[in-house]
């Protein structure tokens, strides 16, 4: 870390001695002050609900600027990865920090394509879950088993360990994300084949069935490639705090990214493209087009219930970068499958063209977001509501491991310890059990 020529100095009314305490510099963004020795200098703590000002880590990974509408990986800008790189690429990018050459490239590619397959008794696993459970319960459990199968890898104090879990998390998500999928539809599962791309094989090992070839819509592929491109990671959110956090036990790659998975299960993280698919479905139930203006007069009132979902973004105020990318994918995919004239798209493209012109929206700065988009563009591809946020999991397990990596081979790193406001009864006898 960089030293500031800045000092914070922090005094107290009480009398009590004021401490001087050190700020560090980032190569961008904003500077942080150093308070590791603010308790045993002062015996307070710092309290800060959701650690919205708080950089809990050091990390070279991903940089955001919500400011700005800007998002890095690695110091390369979303919107040229997206349209430069494929998947794997990225992938590439995020865990060892630079993109690969035209040799590491192929390697790479070849690598993770030969650890596809999953062990044959992970079907037998599957049994175990009922038809109906939704993909990301089974995800969960299939994410954390892989730790009972792969007993070659689970020590992450050692680098060559962690090396191979992320190869195989990477390369086998898909066919975990594709089995859920089989499973819950009562098809037979259909195995990896390698020839095809990482998106390409994917979406085989989703659709086809044993009775015809499936032959993949390269429209198609280039999408699902980059939704998985603009969701491999998102800096220190929840989901990557978990596994951080996690991780920091000493636990196993495959416990730590099954946590992830858990928390991204969470409606206010991972589920918000399928919350915005719901919300269409809703208006489309309750009148559609027609009734976009009634929709969109509730959105404004003050003492109404209704939200917008899909727009606006807790950390850009500015354009999703992301959703920039996912609008122009939308559009290409309907246009490719001749759906712009879809009930469900047709309000969609309306809801947009308000979001976009109308003064109340724009000055709010609710844009259409990454979720907005992805959504509409995995529901004409054919991927049910239910398994948007196991897509989003996919995508994010390369994430996941790459700050998990960081953390590990960083000196500072201990386990996570968050301290608290105690605002409970203080200590107390237990009475006579007549006089409770």
């Amino acid at each position: 870390m960089t030293p500031s020529d800045v000092k914070a100095t922090l005094s107290f009314s009480d009398g009590s001695p004021s401490i001087d305490l050190p700020l560090y510099k980032g190569s961008i963004g904003p500077d942080v002050i150093d308070i590791r020795k603010l308790y045993g200098q002062t015996g307070k703590f710092t309290y800060d609900p959701g650690f919205l000002s708080t950089a809990s880590c050091q990390s070279t990974i991903t940089y955001i600027d919500g400011d700005k509408g800007a998002l890095l990986y690695r110091g390369y800008p979303i919107e040229q990865l997206a349209t430069q790189c494929d998947f794997l690429d990225t992938c590439y990018l995020l865990l060892y920090g630079e993109l690969p050459n035209e040799q590491k490239q192929k390697d790479f590619h070849k690598l993770v394509s030969e650890h596809t397959m999953v062990h044959e008794q992970m079907q037998f696993f599957l049994r175990g879950f009922r038809r109906d459970a939704h993909p990301m319960a089974v995800l969960t459990g299939l994410v954390g088993a892989l730790s009972a199968f792969y007993h070659d890898s689970t020590d992450i104090t050692n680098p060559k360990h962690r090396d191979i879990a992320a190869i195989r998390l990477i390369a086998k998500m898909p066919t975990l994300v594709a089995m859920a999928y089989k499973y819950g539809e009562g098809q037979p599962y259909v195995y990896p084949r390698n020839k095809l791309s990482y998106a390409g094989n994917f979406m085989r090992m989703m659709f086809a069935t044993p009775c015809e070839d499936y032959e993949p819509n390269e429209v198609l592929v280039r999408a699902m490639d980059r939704i998985f491109i603009l969701h491999a990671d998102h800096e220190q959110n929840a989901s990557t705090s978990t596994v951080r956090l996690c991780g920091s036990s000493g636990t196993n790659p495959f416990a730590a990214i099954a946590a992830g998975v858990a928390c991204l299960w969470g409606p206010a993280h991972g589920g918000a493209n399928e919350a915005a698919l719901n919300m269409l479905e809703d208006i489309q139930r309750n009148g559609g087009v027609e009734k976009i203006g009634e929709f969109i007069k509730q959105v404004k009132d003050k003492n109404s219930s209704v939200k917008l979902m899909g727009f606006g973004h807790r950390v850009y105020k500015n354009y999703d970068p992301r959703a920039k990318l996912m609008r122009e994918t939308c559009h290409e995919v309907l246009g490719a499958l001749g759906l712009e004239n879809d009930p469900l798209f047709k309000l969609a493209m309306s809801l947009e063209k308000i979001a976009l012109e109308d003064e109340y929206f724009v000055a709010r700065k609710l844009y259409p977001n990454v979720d907005f988009y992805s959504g509409i563009v995995q529901r004409a591809i054919g991927i049910p509501v239910s398994l948007f946020t196991a897509i989003f999991a996919l995508a994010r397990t390369v994430g996941w491991i790459a700050q998990l990596n960081e953390m590990i081979g960083d000196p500072e790193y201990k386990i996570g310890r968050p301290r608290q406001l105690f605002v409970g009864s203080p200590r107390r006898d237990v009475p006579p059990l007549a006089q409770r």
